[in-house]
């Protein structure tokens, strides 16, 4: 059998098996609760795994790897800055979301925010926060069916249109069939083989490069003069903001709807504390894997072109077409582990929060759900294939967008900080209007304007506007 038909195999096969999960998710789905959180019966395993696979879509096998290739040392920030995020987020954000969550009985993020701002039947905060949801997540959604576009012509050299349509045709069907369920157990199996992928490529690479002393060699003579600077190209104050740019996709973490939602949707203390070194060791593997097969890869494949093209080639040099179809299912899964779980936060967005009084005992939600998803991945599809950009550029802009807009109401919430009804609509559009225009601008050492200031500025417009007790 050629390679390309052992791909082909497993892709499906792999594919199959999802669609199977979302058919065995419909029996578990009866009522919004169900469709949204999983009836709040997560344990462990598919909360830990599903949560780290849902925010860690293609750029982390595609963008990082690529970006290290690029690069050289400086890409190091990001594993300390996720580690970081994955690390406070399911510390201290975690368990006080998930009883908040529970306390309200609110399904989604943005239902336990603003749920209470509605004012005169009507409520702008939360549909503010619908419509940068949708938003963001179109751009992240596109970037994922971008990925899934370089998988498929790196292994079979389809036209990407082709490619992006098949991609989202699988995601959509288990979806719209499962919700919830077979959002968060497709993405539980996706991650143990995002897993697999990041624990043999990169110790496959280190091991042809031979080993860390023979890496640190070969990156000595890459003909690249900051390739082994910790800071790339900048010194003094700019190398500040750089390596504080580079750190800040993790402080970005708990304002991901998509990703605290798991929080939400645990069963028990007992889950959560098991949750979270399951969700850390993960990030662990996966993001110093990647960081490792960047690096080892410029030394061993000094090619040029699409550097995030590198992980598949280096798959094509070092493993037998078997094992290199498992490799390309590995980058399917990353990318269809981020974007059921974005299409599945945008449906509940729109069909349930946008009339969130009206909608929490109208059964007709989960129809209304099934549209939107269809939409946005239509939507996601035509970015794609229209507006092109790199994935990692599309993904950290969504991941940012979304962090700043979420992120500094999430914190004052949990630290039992209500804001005011006006501020808090100032925090939103604050946050994500300032990553948009940042985005269009030059870029700054490590992007710090376009990652930081927004939510600085978002946490400082919430803190002013904060309820103040009355004076006794």
């Amino acid at each position: 059998m050629t390679s390309s038909v052992w791909i082909m195999t497993t892709l499906i096969g792999y594919m199959l098996v999802l669609v199977l999960i979302g058919v065995w998710a419909q029996q578990r789905t009866s009522d919004q609760e169900d469709y949204f959180l999983g009836g709040r019966q997560l344990g462990p395993w598919v909360a830990g795994l599903s949560a780290s696979a849902s925010s860690s879509s293609a750029w982390s096998l595609l963008g990082v790897s690529g970006t290290a290739y690029a690069v050289g040392i400086e890409a190091f920030w990001f594993l300390p800055g996720v580690l970081g995020g994955y690390i406070f987020s399911w510390f201290y954000v975690a368990p006080r979301l998930r009883e908040a969550a529970q306390r309200e009985d609110a399904v989604t993020l943005s239902e336990l925010l603003f749920g209470r701002y509605e004012h005169n039947g009507s409520n702008v905060v939360i549909r503010s926060a619908s419509v940068i949801i949708l938003i963001s997540f179109m751009f992240y959604v596109a970037a994922q069916f971008q990925g899934a576009g370089l998988a498929f012509s790196s292994s079979f050299g389809l036209p990407p249109t082709t490619a992006i349509l098949v991609g989202a045709a699988v995601v959509l069907v288990y979806t719209l069939i499962g919700g919830f369920w077979a959002v968060a157990v497709t993405d539980t199996l996706q991650a143990v083989l995002m897993l697999a992928v990041a624990a043999l490529l990169p110790v496959l690479c280190l091991i042809e490069v031979g080993g860390f002393s023979g890496l640190l060699a070969g990156m000595g003579q890459v003909d690249d003069e900051i390739f082994l600077s910790f800071t790339g190209k900048y010194s003094g104050l700019a190398a500040v903001g750089f390596v504080l740019g580079m750190l800040s996709p993790g402080a970005a973490y708990y304002g991901q709807p998509h990703v605290v939602n798991r929080f939400m949707a645990l069963k028990d203390d007992a889950s959560l504390r098991q949750a979270r070194i399951i969700a850390i060791g993960w990030a662990f593997v996966v993001f110093g894997g990647m960081l490792i097969l960047g690096w080892s890869s410029r030394v061993l494949f000094p090619v040029s072109g699409n550097e995030e093209q590198i992980f598949f080639y280096a798959t094509q040099q070092l493993l037998p077409p078997v094992l290199a179809g498992i490799m390309i299912a590995g980058v399917l899964s990353a990318i269809m582990s981020t974007a059921d779980s974005q299409l599945l936060v945008a449906a509940s967005a729109i069909a349930r929060d946008w009339n969130l009084a009206a909608s929490r005992a109208h059964a007709k939600v989960l129809t209304d759900s099934r549209v939107v998803v269809l939409m946005v991945t239509i939507a996601a599809c035509l970015v794609s294939l229209y507006l092109p950009s790199s994935i990692f550029d599309r993904v950290l802009f969504a991941w940012h967008a979304l962090g700043a807009s979420f992120g500094p109401l999430v914190l004052l919430y949990i630290t039992n900080v209500r804001v005011q009804r006006k501020p808090a609509l100032l925090s939103l559009w604050l946050g994500f209007g300032l990553t948009v225009v940042f985005n269009w601008m030059p870029d700054t050492p490590g992007d710090i304007v376009e990652r930081v200031v927004p939510f600085l500025a978002a946490f400082l417009a919430a803190w002013l506007g904060r309820e103040r007790p009355e004076a006794v």
